[in-house]
């Protein structure tokens, strides 16, 4: 870790001057009122050791990152056949496009587009008996951190704004790929898109994925190594939408970006990263997020490649 706090340092103070040409995502109107200057990056190894700059312990709407969370108590819960509902392959498309559901027939291309994770809160619903306390005391167990939760005016937010999201939600329910109520499966994705947490809490809530010794405090194992795999597979390859591709060539490591401005990224067997950055590119990625990854993993070595 000592190597990597100098590093961090000087990249953040590089990073945090240059001119953001990115804009914050008004489209869920709450969203709108975020500072803007707001950045911080955290970082936590296998050892434990940690390192935070800027506004690292700041909590912000974490928004599709949260997908990953979701995904990961889907597959839990649901094993290999999670993959006969949602596949596993790059969209190429805007994260809440409706063309390949149709050509699909309602079989979202990955669980990190919109349909994706719509179709994952659908399987969730149809194993939790109290799906948003469910998946939050999972949150809280995996991060040990029993302060986690959701943004009510995130959360009702998304609702006011949500239509494209319903009408994705009803239009995958048409192919007969979505068995609850449409009303309460997208409850749930809202929800979840609304989590809070700070870049210190993403770094170690997504150790499980770098650290294959990984428990949670109760001594429960969280995936196996071989789920872990697939699910750091499916980052590199689609976890920042129809920007996934340069992601993967600019910094080479499996990650998440969210609408929110964060970004996770894994070196596995080494550390989880996370960085917050509210503007986002035109992809719906953190500009300064990307640029500070792109630095870190190039002066650092640490590309999986």
């Amino acid at each position: 870790m000592e190597n990597y706090k100098k590093i961090i340092e000087d990249i953040y103070a590089e990073v945090k001057n240059i001119e953001d040409i990115g804009t914050v995502a008004n489209y869920i109107p709450e969203l709108a009122f975020v500072d803007a200057s707001n950045f911080g990056i955290h970082i936590t190894n296998t050892n434990n050791a940690s390192f935070g700059v800027g506004n690292f312990n700041k909590k912000f709407s974490i928004q599709s990152i949260s997908k990953l969370l979701s995904l990961t108590l889907a597959y839990k819960l649901e094993g290999e056949k999670l993959w006969d509902r949602v596949d596993v392959e790059p969209s190429g498309n805007p994260f809440n496009s409706f063309l390949q559901l149709e050509t699909d027939l309602g079989k979202p291309r990955n669980p990190f587009i919109n349909s994706g994770a719509i179709v994952v809160c659908d399987v969730l619903l149809s194993h939790l008996k109290n799906p948003k306390e469910d998946f939050l005391e999972f949150c809280r167990e995996i991060s040990n951190n029993a302060t986690l939760n959701y943004s009510k005016k995130v959360t009702q937010s998304e609702k006011d704004s949500g239509f494209r999201n319903n009408a994705i939600c009803n239009f995958i329910k048409s192919f007969g790929n979505i068995n609850n109520d449409v009303a309460p499966v997208i409850d749930f994705y809202f929800h979840i898109c609304s989590l809070e947490m700070s870049c210190k809490e993403l770094s170690e809530i997504f150790m499980f994925l770098a650290n294959d010794e990984f428990s949670t405090s109760k001594g429960n194992k969280i995936l196996s190594m071989s789920q872990a795999k697939r699910i750091n597979a499916i980052m590199l390859t689609c976890g920042f939408y129809d920007e996934s591709g340069e992601f993967a060539f600019r910094v080479g490591l499996p990650g998440k970006s969210g609408v929110g401005g964060g970004i996770i990224a894994i070196h596995p067997d080494k550390y989880c990263i996370a960085v917050w950055s509210p503007k986002l590119n035109e992809q719906s990625n953190s500009y300064k997020g990307m640029l500070f990854l792109e630095k870190f993993t190039t002066r650092t070595t640490s590309s999986i490649f």
